[in-house]
């Protein structure tokens, strides 16, 4: 980056100037805040909130399947089909993540990935490729999404689901997900642009 780009970022910048933490528990800290615009005027309220990072795991069975799940989403108040994802466990009792680079308590993003592969579906994989990550909602939120690709599925034990889970799973091919996603069946955006960064990787290894 230039020293022009960087002035020019640094001169977008807004300057925190107070900050109220609305709840603070192992889950969200959800923050109301006033911030100093770059014009010099205040702002205020605005909220905002960190939770965990999690992962989304676009995994593809032996047969080229794609191995989804369907579950109730609390924020549509709907069922709704996605790929496999889950949030990345801490060792503390504060569940947020406290900064781009605090990784140093959080469990390994890709070792989260196999856990949550695992226990939603029962299918575990040898062959692993991170697509990328990606803020999960820059404008409010702090936390990020780690998205995999996981080939060579196979079915190796149960389901091992938390208290509050409660999924089916679902083997889909590539046009099924797709007519999915163009008809508004699959609504998870995060998951929508996991499928089309996986796409070409699928392709070349099934085509």
């Amino acid at each position: 980056m230039s020293d022009t780009e960087k002035h020019t970022e640094e001169s977008l910048a807004w300057e925190q100037v107070s900050c109220e933490h609305l709840v603070q528990d192992e889950w969200i800290d959800f923050r109301r805040t006033a911030y100093k615009l770059p014009d010099g005027s205040v702002f205020s309220p605005f909220y905002s909130y960190s939770r965990r990072d999690f992962v989304v795991i676009v995994a593809i069975d032996t047969q080229g399947r794609l191995i989804c799940v369907k579950q109730y989403r609390q924020g549509l108040g709907e069922v709704t089909t996605e790929f496999c994802a889950g949030g990345i466990e801490r060792d503390s009792d504060i569940g947020y993540r406290r900064g781009k680079d605090d990784e140093t308590s959080a469990e390994a993003a890709l070792d989260a990935a196999k856990r949550e592969l695992r226990e939603e579906t029962g299918y575990v994989s040898d062959d692993w490729t991170h697509l990328l990550t990606e803020p999960a909602n820059a404008t409010l939120a702090d936390n990020y999404a780690h998205i995999f690709l996981a080939r060579g599925c196979k079915k190796q034990t149960s389901q091992e689901l938390d208290d509050t889970e409660f999924l089916n799973v679902l083997l889909l091919t590539p046009e099924e997900v797709e007519e999915l996603i163009r008809t508004g069946g699959f609504q998870q955006a995060i998951h929508v642009l996991a499928w089309f960064m996986a796409k070409d990787r699928y392709d070349s290894r099934h085509a």
